[in-house]
């Protein structure tokens, strides 16, 4: 309590002299100019990083606003602040900004590596993140009053009942909840809390406001154990995907999700929506299952990513993220219940096989220098043994593809009378192949002739004296070394190149929630 007063009074004072921070609904304004000056008034500041032109930034005002007057009117020691990036260059700069919004938090004071914002984008996500970095992982619940105030005040809560909070079992929850950013902890000892809550015996509760209500962890404490009972419990059966609850669905442990797509003006929504929640019970914990609204605009580059229209749905889709993201499709469109249960119990018994986008061959795919590839025809020409085939695989939206277009266009000019050679591009977001997986946009392979299906990356100068020195040199002159079509490929993206991935939440990334620098 004093340490807590101690806080108030310091709050009490460096409010008054920090009057000439400007703020915007209850936002600190930061510039270059008083950056340093906010961090020595106000210890512990999260700061949004924003782009003014950046559709996620706005989407992010109303709920970074709540949470900042949350905090404020609680009168603590936290505040939350924004900096125009487009605005404030070298602070952008300095940090370490290449997506909008990008929210680091500074703690103490310290302008050195502050930490990345790592949970949801509604308010009380925020809130419970940033008072988990700077509280007890645990608040102690001392009586009926104060837990009844952590249930109400939040969507999911975590309250661990023990006689003893010195007990190994209270040690474990504490050391749970420390490893939880997202959802508030309490934990209490008093008779009258834990009668009123009805919990016979040492044990942990998680409280929630969807579902079931409540879920009683049932076994052996230990942080393991807790934390596989919070993850199967921590979100609702079914999550509707928005800007807010990307960061709690595909930053969560679980990798496989299955989605449907659905227009929620649709008459039947309802009954759809009954039947993938009947289906969901059974794979709680092993499987998320997500619905899509696809009449949403924002929702479209997700129907593209696994080759889908308007009018196709409502419609069902399974996915992993793990290192390789892998599809699968239902053989029935028919939604129901047991379908939906089928599908995932071949799924999780290993009986499905990926489903892998194709677009029909045009008719005209050859008449062009730059030859036109699909999934149907990709092994046949990309494999020949006779040549050698250089293919770019793009996608119709990516800035870097558009850019490359009339070099590539050249390259294939150049060479369209030689008879060993192919230059060849392919639309990767229309179109799947097993024996290659692309990460980003553009990515150049280069496909050697003979029977070893060799497969060289080319990583020079994405130029016309590059690609032709490449060509001439059989892929030995900016290429890296020989694939094997069964290793891991590298991930990164040093160079800004959209992903193909459109729910990752990196920066630089073709994603739902931040926009490119």
């Amino acid at each position: 309590m004093m340490r807590f007063q101690f806080f108030l009074s310091l709050w009490s004072v460096t409010s008054s002299c920090a009057a000439d921070i400007p703020e915007e609904e209850d936002v600190l304004v930061l510039k270059k100019s008083n950056f340093e000056e906010a961090l020595k008034t106000y210890p512990n500041i999260l700061v949004e990083f924003y782009a003014p032109w950046c559709g996620h930034c706005k989407a992010l005002v109303p709920e970074y606003a709540k949470a900042a007057g949350m905090l404020k009117a609680e009168g603590t020691n936290i505040r939350l602040a924004k900096v125009d990036a487009t605005e404030e260059s070298e602070l952008a700069q300095e940090f370490g900004v290449r997506g909008y919004p990008t929210i680091k938090f500074f703690k103490g004071g310290e302008k050195e590596n502050p930490k990345e914002y790592s949970a949801g984008r509604q308010a009380d996500d925020i809130v419970n993140w940033l008072k988990k970095r700077t509280g007890p992982a645990a608040a102690t619940l001392s009586d009926v009053t104060q837990a009844e105030s952590l249930i109400a005040d939040n969507e999911v809560a975590v309250i661990g009942f023990f006689k003893d909070v010195e007990s190994e079992d209270a040690k474990a929850f504490i050391k749970t909840a420390e490893a939880v950013d997202d959802i508030p902890f309490g934990i209490t000892s008093d008779d009258a809390v834990i009668s009123k809550f009805e919990v016979a015996k040492d044990g942990v509760v998680l409280f929630k406001k969807f579902d079931e209500g409540r879920n009683t962890f049932d076994g052996e404490i230990g942080k393991e154990k807790l934390l596989a009972f919070i993850k199967a419990n921590q979100l609702p059966l079914v999550i509707e995907f928005t800007e807010q609850t990307a960061p709690k669905i595909f930053g969560g442990e679980i990798k496989s999700h299955i989605l449907m797509f659905v227009p929620k003006t649709a008459t039947d929504f309802q009954d759809k929506m009954d039947q993938f929640k009947k289906a969901a019970e059974g794979f709680k914990g092993k499987i998320l299952f997500i619905f899509i609204d696809s009449d949403v605009d924002d929702n479209q580059r997700i129907l593209e990513f696994f080759g889908l229209k308007k009018e196709e749905c409502p419609t069902i889709r399974l996915i992993t993220l793990e290192e390789e993201m892998t599809k699968y499709k239902p053989e029935t469109s028919e939604i129901t219940a047991e379908n939906i249960i089928t599908f995932c119990t071949d799924f999780t018994e290993g009986k499905l096989k990926p489903h892998l986008m194709s677009q029909d061959i045009p008719d005209d795919w050859d008449k062009n220098p730059v030859k036109v590839l699909v999934g149907k025809n990709f092994e046949e020409v990309a494999f020949d043994p006779a040549k050698n085939v250089f293919v770019e695989f793009y996608a119709p939206w990516c800035g870097h593809c558009k850019q490359l277009a009339p070099i590539w266009d050249q390259l294939g000019e150049k060479f369209k009378d030689k008879a060993n050679i192919v230059v060849a591009k392919m639309d990767s977001t229309a179109n799947e192949i097993e024996a290659v997986k692309v990460h980003s946009f553009p990515t150049l392979k280069f496909f050697a002739a003979g029977d070893d299906r060799k497969v060289i990356d080319y990583n020079g100068e994405r130029t016309l004296d590059g690609f032709t020195k490449f060509l001439e040199s059989g892929g030995k002159e900016g290429g890296a070394p020989d694939l094997d079509l069964d290793a891991e490929e590298d991930d990164s993206d040093s160079e800004g190149k959209g992903k193909t991935n459109p729910f990752t939440t990196t920066t630089s990334t073709l994603n739902l929630h931040v926009c490119e620098h």
